[in-house]
């Protein structure tokens, strides 16, 4: 679980090092070894982030995705896209349109501790972004 040549773990410690250290956002991957009969690529990967101990973001079982042996294809991808956000320079980063069918870039925008406030008015209002924006400003979810 890469990104051309980068292994996992290090991809996942650089992006920590952008990501707002006072809440609890965490981003996962895994890929599960499948019996030989069950497919012709024996890993299908997940993704998942967490905030606190909840669940926001699960791929693929978030998106239905129905072509099981194509999973795999997207472990580079969803990589490269993290690995293409923490290369994005900074200036222009909240007005950057990154290819993403997966919804991860508005997610770690908010997140993002090079992001000020002004700026994360910019941002997507969807219900993920607006419950981490809540997480940075420190209200609890039973106040959101």
């Amino acid at each position: 679980m890469s990104s051309g040549k980068t292994p996992w773990s290090k991809l996942q410690r650089e992006v920590y090092k952008i990501l707002d250290d006072r809440i609890d956002l965490q981003i996962h991957c895994r890929a599960y070894r499948m019996p030989k009969s069950q497919s012709t690529n024996p890993q299908i990967p997940r993704y998942w982030i967490t905030l606190g101990k909840e669940i926001i973001f699960d791929f693929p079982k978030d998106f239905g995705t129905d072509e099981k042996h194509q999973l795999y294809l997207h472990i580079p991808a969803i990589s490269q896209l993290i690995r293409d956000y923490i290369d994005c320079p900074v200036a222009g980063l909240v007005a950057h349109q990154f290819e993403d069918p997966y919804g991860i870039t508005d997610l770690l925008k908010a997140a993002d501790r090079r992001i000020g406030k002004r700026q994360r008015a910019m941002l997507p209002q969807t219900e993920l972004v607006l419950e981490i924006l809540a997480a940075r400003s420190g209200m609890k979810k039973s106040e959101r």
